[in-house]
């Protein structure tokens, strides 16, 4: 605005405004939020999957402390099929896009991705004994 001034700069911010005020809206995200606050309440301290923990002393390493760690920005899209939670809540699905703006394409995406992630957790699984 300053850069601008008057009575450009009031425009600029009346249609910002205008803009905001015909977004499409949602509270996906307040809702995903308050539901992981509540997890760690309720959950307490879980431990950090190793895949996932610094490793930065040779002690460390030998603990297992990042082994099998993918770096996802060395794959196509930027995204590995990885679980980043701890076991107790690897199943939970805090966030839940709307239907609406660009949350419709991103359910679209993130149930491809929570797709891929549970076809992982399958072929890991530990198969029952006979």
């Amino acid at each position: 605005f300053d850069f601008m001034g008057h009575p450009e700069g009031d425009l600029v911010l009346a249609q910002l405004v205008v803009y905001l005020a015909l977004a499409p809206k949602s509270n996906s995200l307040y809702t995903a939020y308050a539901q992981v606050q509540d997890a760690v309440r309720t959950q307490g301290d879980l431990a950090v999957p190793l895949t996932i923990r610094n490793a930065p002393t040779s002690l460390m390493k030998n603990l297992g402390y990042g082994q099998g760690y993918r770096y996802a920005h060395d794959y196509a899209g930027h995204w590995v099929a990885e679980d980043y939670l701890p076991d107790e809540l690897i199943e939970r699905e805090f966030y839940q896009p709307g239907s609406l703006g660009q949350e419709k394409l991103w359910s679209e995406e993130l149930a491809d991705h929570r797709k891929k992630r549970a076809a992982k957790r399958a072929l890991n699984r530990p198969k029952p004994q006979d």
